[in-house]
């Protein structure tokens, strides 16, 4: 007797051991930050229009009006993805544009974009794909304006002390924001070289070329436009 009540207790606690545990539950705060992940993931890799509100919610074990109930619809899901992204590119580049020479702040600039294209890809991805959905902070051209501006103000006093003409900065300022980001674009894909080797020659391209900028240029070989 005693031994079989004492293999009932060993087989009850075997039970217990192998039996699933319960599911815990997100609180409102964890489900809106795993809904946001998975939908990072799946916009970055297919898209706004290849993504789907059915995919979201698979990919996250949960029903449809899960998402809804968080988001509204793919738009609302899609433009606080953008929004975050932007965000966190933008924090990434003006606290480079602070404090040191010309020549560190075009490193430490060119180094930050780099990075987050390292770090953070699938923001990346989001971003430099045209948006069909208006965010809180606009399109990551509007983004590159907020940070060409940041650039703008130092390059504005670079200009000052060295005698050339200020006015200019926010071209120079675009130019130089729009070659990091286009390049950036380009190493998405390409990884090589590494981060830092692209970095140095882009500096290398920027600051050579503004240590000898003629005070007024012009078209040498304008042809027969």
């Amino acid at each position: 007797m005693a031994a079989r009540r004492r293999a009932k207790r060993d087989a009850a606690a075997g039970a217990r051991a192998t039996a699933p545990a319960a599911r815990v539950r997100m609180t409102g705060a964890e489900r809106r930050q795993q809904l946001l992940d998975v939908a990072r993931a799946l916009f970055a890799e297919k898209g706004f229009d290849g993504a789907s509100i059915e995919e979201i919610a698979h990919r996250a074990n949960v029903s449809k009006p899960v998402v809804y109930e968080h988001f509204g619809g793919k738009e609302g899901i899609y433009a606080v993805v953008v929004d975050r992204e932007m965000q966190s590119l933008l924090d990434r580049m003006v606290s480079t544009l602070h404090g040191g020479g010309p020549r560190e702040l075009l490193e430490h600039a060119a180094l930050a974009l780099l990075g987050y294209v390292d770090e953070a890809h699938d923001g990346f991805r989001i971003l430099v794909r045209d948006s069909p959905v208006a965010s809180a902070s606009g399109t990551f051209s509007t983004l590159l304006n907020d940070i060409a501006g940041q650039v703008e103000y130092v390059l504005a006093h670079e200009f000052d002390t060295r005698g050339y003409d200020d006015k200019l900065a926010p071209l120079y300022a675009q130019a130089l924001v729009g070659m990091v980001a286009l390049t950036g674009q380009w190493w998405l894909d390409a990884r090589k070289p590494k981060r830092h080797e692209v970095a140095a020659h882009l500096v290398n391209l920027a600051w050579n070329g503004l240590s000898h900028l003629e005070h007024k240029p012009k078209i040498q070989y304008s042809g027969r436009g």
